[in-house]
């Protein structure tokens, strides 16, 4: 597991004065310890919880993506009060542990999600329901022509998920160009040396896996 902690106060006396971050700190730590993450990288924001453009937050969440790492925070309040903005963070795909509520990417986070995915359940419920009363008065359920349809589209749908998956290297590409240059900026040329960088700096292939000289010569092929 590798972990991004992020940590914030309200205040500009609590950032200078560490009242707050000690204790947050403690606690991100201590969970990091007894779950044998490693920590990735460590930002602090000096913000009230009202506002939702924090810099520090965003490239922390950045810092997590490219990682493939868990953002962990002390509190969930840490993050934001507002329920709309905590449910922003929870579809953009990056893993949020809250210390003090472990589950609340699954409850707290995800409560207005729930309620939809319960009534999403009982429109379900209800449509097999109609189906079941349909069949049983006889009239024929499905599409006859299914299997010639699979068989018209099949090669398109295949070649259509190729195309996805390349569309979605290439977005994984262009959001490593940043650290790519900066890595070559500080004198690494090889597709070697550049592997051994990026793993110094726990950030994943798209697949999770360590950065090989390989792996780097098509990353270079894409960002080119």
């Amino acid at each position: 597991m590798r972990a991004v902690a992020y940590y914030r106060v309200s205040t500009s006396e609590q950032g200078r004065s560490g009242l707050g971050l000690e204790a947050q700190k403690a606690t991100v730590e201590d969970y990091i310890r007894r779950n044998g993450a490693t920590l990735v990288a460590e930002f602090t924001e000096i913000e009230s919880g009202a506002r939702n453009d924090r810099p520090q937050l965003q490239a922390a969440l950045k810092r997590a993506t490219l990682s493939l790492a868990t953002l962990v925070i002390a509190k969930l309040d840490r993050l934001s009060r507002n329920a709309a903005f905590l449910l922003t963070l929870r579809d953009a795909g990056t893993d949020i542990v809250a210390v003090d509520m472990p589950n609340a990417n699954a409850v707290t986070l995800g409560i207005m999600a729930i309620i939809a995915e319960e009534e999403r359940r009982l429109i379900s419920e209800r449509t097999k329901a109609a189906l079941k009363a349909a069949k049983a008065r006889g009239v024929k359920l499905g599409n006859p022509n299914g299997a010639e349809a699979f068989r018209r589209t099949g090669f398109r749908g295949s070649k259509i998920g190729a195309e996805a998956n390349k569309a979605n290297a290439q977005r994984r590409a262009e959001s490593l160009r940043e650290v790519l240059n900066e890595i070559r900026a500080q004198g690494a040329r090889s597709y070697a040396a550049i592997a051994t960088a990026l793993n110094d700096r726990h950030i994943a292939t798209r697949t999770g896996k360590n950065w090989r000289p390989c792996s780097v010569r098509l990353l270079m092929e894409r960002l080119a």
